[in-house]
Parts: C-alpha cells; structure tokens; sequence
C-alpha cells in the first residue's frame, strides 16, 4: 500500500510541476490574444476592453489560480479563437488523436514482439539478418518521410487508399479503417523497429543467464525455456520500452496528422499557437502530459505484477 500511495504522490506532485511550467511558459511567448482577436485595425480602447473581458488584464499568478481551479470543476476556460469551450473543442480532436495512436501501438505489438522473438530464435540466420537490417532502417527514419513514402506509394502510384480524407469509426468502420492504417503504420514502423530490437538483444542476454542453463539441464525443450522462463524477464526492460513509445506515440501522431491532413490535435495545437489561444493550447499541452504520467504510472504497477523481486525490495 505505501508503494502505491507514494506513486500517487508523485503523480499529483509531477502533475502539480507540470502545470506550472506549461502556463509560464506560454505567458513568456510574445503576442496579444486580444489584439490577434481583433486584428490590426483595432484600437486601444477595443483592445483593453477585451483584455478585461478574457481576464488578460490579471497578473499571471492570477490567471494560473483561475486555470487550475476551472480544472478542478471541469471547466479548461473559452477557446480565444473560436469562441467556444475547449472542452467542446478537444471532445472533437482527442478521438481523432486517439484513435490513430491506439491502432498504431496495437500495430507495434502484434508485429514488433512475434518478430523480436523470431530474429532471437534464429540469430545469425539470413532473415534474422535482413530484419535486423530492417530494424535499423526503421529506427534511423523519421515517421513524417515514412508519411510521404506511404502516400507515394498507396495513394499515388498504386490508388489502393484514400489520402487526406478522415473517415469516424461511427460512420464506416471499412472507411476507418482505410483512413487510419497509412497514418497508424507511418508512426508503427519506427516504433516496430525499437520493439523488435530491444526484445531480441533481451532474449539473448537472457539466454546467457545460469537460469538457461539450469532449466535445459532438467531437460526443458528450447521452445519451453524460451516460452517460461527468458520471455517473463526480457518482457520486464519491453515493458519500460513500450510505455516510452506509447508516451512518443501521442508526440508522432501530432505530426503525422499534419502530413495527412487529419483533424485531431495536431493541427489544432499549431493553429491555436500561431492564433496564441492559450487556454486551448494550455490544456492540449496538460492533456498529453497526464497522457505520459498515467503510462509511466501503469508502467510501474505492472513492474510489480511481473517481477516478484520488486514487490520485495519495495
């Protein structure tokens, strides 16, 4: 129990530093939000009474007290750009986002693992070789040139996909499907290639180990020392790197929605910089940042699922 209360602790106290940062740092960007609002040909008059009305005429300090206890009564503040909540407006994004991030880490899974243990079980081998070569090539690359690669090649050259188009889950799941594979796969490839490459260089460190040796003197098959023993511990460092690549899953996706033209957080978060909303932008960057701090939270807990030696050093 004192394990999990002191996670929780530093949870909210990493949350609590977070916000701090995410708000002063955006009051340091230069650039009125009232004058943006009302554009070049407004006058001073116009602009203070607007400042007074978004509440830009509060000290800092002011506005980050009035942000957070809005937060704590579900209430992120008014968009300044499209004048509406930004919860209504981040209820129409985060899916989006969402959505392709949870396709693309279930891409790495069911591709990155059953690949990663096939290149150790047949190191040295021509196709552990290429793969491994794949693995570095994937790393190497970043997702947007994989973004542009994937539409050169599917939607261009060969006309099997439909690019820039986004289709809902709700509406056509066989469209969903389409319009999220190219952008879902564009990040999973870098994300395979790490996958594969940690868990075949754990899978032989952990071959290595005395335990390996102990249990095939027993007379335990290859496959069964494999499948009970050297997966349960080369899963324990996945685990750490999976939750990495979840946490930059969320960052890729942002990117990658600018390279097909989705209408998730990506493109919202770069129009809401440029238009300084920064209650909008405020609250996507907090979002993402509780995003990354509960993975690392489950990340932990399962720690202490997988390796009873945890549970007895905490």
């Amino acid at each position: 129990m004192r394990f999990y209360l002191y996670k929780l602790s530093m949870f909210g106290l990493t949350l609590f530093i977070v916000s701090l940062i995410i708000f002063f740092v955006f009051q340091l960007l230069p650039g009125n939000p009232a004058q943006i609002i009302l554009g070049l040909d407004a006058d001073e008059q116009q602009i203070h009474y607007l400042e007074q009305e978004l509440g830009l005429n509060k000290s800092a300090i002011e506005r980050y007290i009035d942000w957070m206890a809005g937060i704590f009564q579900g209430d992120l503040g008014e968009s300044l750009r499209y004048q509406v909540p930004v919860s209504d407006v981040l209820a129409e994004r985060i899916p989006v986002t969402t959505s392709i991030a949870i396709f693309s880490m279930v891409l790495t899974v069911i591709v990155g693992i059953p690949l990663g243990i096939l290149i150790a079980r047949m190191n040295r081998k021509r196709i552990a070789v290429f793969l491994s070569m794949f693995t570095q090539f994937g790393i190497s690359i970043p997702s947007f040139w994989f973004g542009f690669m994937l539409i050169l090649l599917f939607s261009v050259t060969l006309n099997w996909v439909t690019s820039f188009e986004y289709v809902a889950w709700s509406e056509d799941f066989f469209g969903a499907l389409q319009a999220h594979l190219l952008p879902s796969l564009a990040i999973a490839i870098s994300n395979i290639a790490v996958v594969i490459r940690y868990l075949r260089n754990t899978i032989l460190d952990q071959s290595k180990m005395d335990y390996v040796r102990t249990a095939t003197c027993k007379g335990l098959s290859e496959r069964a020392v494999l499948y009970r023993h050297v997966l349960r511990n080369a899963f324990i460092p996945i685990i750490t790197i999976i939750g990495l690549i979840t946490a930059d899953t969320l960052g890729g996706s942002i990117i990658i929605e600018n390279v097909f033209a989705l209408p998730g957080l990506g493109s919202l978060l770069i129009q809401s910089i440029t238009s300084r909303d920064f209650p909008l932008v405020q609250s996507m960057v907090l979002y993402i940042a509780i995003i990354v701090l509960v993975i690392n939270f489950v990340v932990d807990l399962l720690y202490k699922f997988i390796d009873p030696r945890i549970r007895q050093k905490r």
